[in-house]
């Protein structure tokens, strides 16, 4: 497909795409390398409380435990990024970099001892923005999106509770679901917002004319 040629919402969709397809492509090349490697780079998780894995905040979301797990991750991972993008660019940038500090700070403090590795946390964080941002922003196309994240992503709520599947951080799944509603809150200000209904715009239009010293009624 020539960028050049395609129409300003195809280009702003391909763009959209980047930054999660980077995300993609890295998360793979790392379980690439390890498996080339014969490496376990799970030390750049988050084992909570450790002040040596503080660093994993920003690491973890990188590290998979097999196959399965990326490819679990993989497609919410790109689909949400996605959506993130082309949604909300004014500040997806920033909702991802807060996505990543809230959730991984808060499993680094709060979680069971063990290690804390996957994009789960971010992907839930994404999808509880997206849905509650449709929500209070009122805006259309933008609940509709909330309607769909349930739709393809709805089954996701089990993951939050624990005990459900006590081989995953549930605990990255609940807090980076947590991390997205305060961020859906915090920027509700910025962003898409609901347009002004074509009947509010009147009946400013017609308080100006009325409050003009020089209108006449009988005219």
């Amino acid at each position: 497909m020539d960028v050049r040629n395609a129409s300003p919402d195809g280009k702003r969709l391909l763009l959209s795409m980047l930054i999660p397809f980077i995300f993609v492509v890295l998360i793979w090349l790392i379980k690439a390398t390890e498996h080339i490697f014969s490496v376990d780079l799970h030390f750049l998780g988050i084992f909570p409380q450790r002040a040596s894995s503080l660093s994993g905040i920003f690491t973890s979301p990188f590290i998979h435990a097999d196959l399965k797990h990326l490819l679990n991750n993989t497609m919410p991972l790109f689909v949400l990024g996605t959506a993130l993008f082309f949604f909300y660019s004014q500040v997806a940038f920033r909702v991802l970099f807060w996505l990543f500090l809230l959730t991984g700070a808060a499993v680094w403090l709060t979680g069971r001892p063990s290690w804390h590795i996957g994009a789960s946390g971010i992907i839930y964080g994404l999808a509880s923005f997206l849905f509650i941002s449709g929500i209070i922003r009122r805006h259309i196309p933008l609940m509709g999106l909330s309607l769909l994240v349930v739709f393809l992503y709805g089954e996701m709520v089990w993951g939050i509770f624990p005990g459900f599947r006590p081989d995953i951080s549930w605990e990255s799944h609940m807090l980076g679901a947590v991390a997205g509603v305060i961020l859906a809150i915090w920027f509700r200000n910025e962003g898409p917002q609901r347009p002004e209904p074509f009947y509010e715009h009147g009946e400013e239009e017609g308080a100006e004319e009325n409050s003009d010293p020089d209108y006449n009624e009988n005219n």
